[in-house]
């Protein structure tokens, strides 16, 4: 256990892998065998080709310096709630002609941002 200040700082219990019938025991949602091959079929099945283009080391720079200025949930401003943000929002998706302008961007939480491209049709509820 780490140490800090002299004391022992308690961990989170390891919990299962979720690749069906793997046993092994994780801090993450998979264990170090499946964590690589679940990766490449997201982005073979669950990615466009080419989002490696429109959403490179760039758009983390620039993710990144515009979280960091707008550090709250903008929807949940709206609400009267702060809220951290986690994403960043394409106003109009880069899929259909919009930019990473600071214009075109929003911070949301996780739950706004779900919600809104729920509302779009591009994300489905998993259950």
């Amino acid at each position: 256990m780490p140490e800090k200040g002299g004391e022992h700082v308690p961990r989170k219990p390891k919990h299962p892998c979720s690749y069906p019938g793997c046993p092994n025991l994780t801090e993450g949602q998979y264990c170090e065998i499946h964590r690589t091959q679940e990766r490449r079929r997201y982005d073979k099945y669950e990615r466009s080709k080419d989002v490696n283009k429109k959403y490179g080391r760039a758009w983390k720079r620039i993710r990144d310096r515009y979280i960091s200025q707008h550090p709250l949930c903008e929807m949940c401003q709206k609400d009267g709630k702060l809220t951290p943000a986690k994403e960043v929002h394409h106003i109009v998706p880069i899929s259909q002609g919009g930019t990473h302008d600071k214009s075109n961007l929003m911070s949301l939480c996780k739950s706004c941002h779900n919600k809104i491209h729920f509302e779009l049709g591009d994300r489905q509820i998993r259950k």
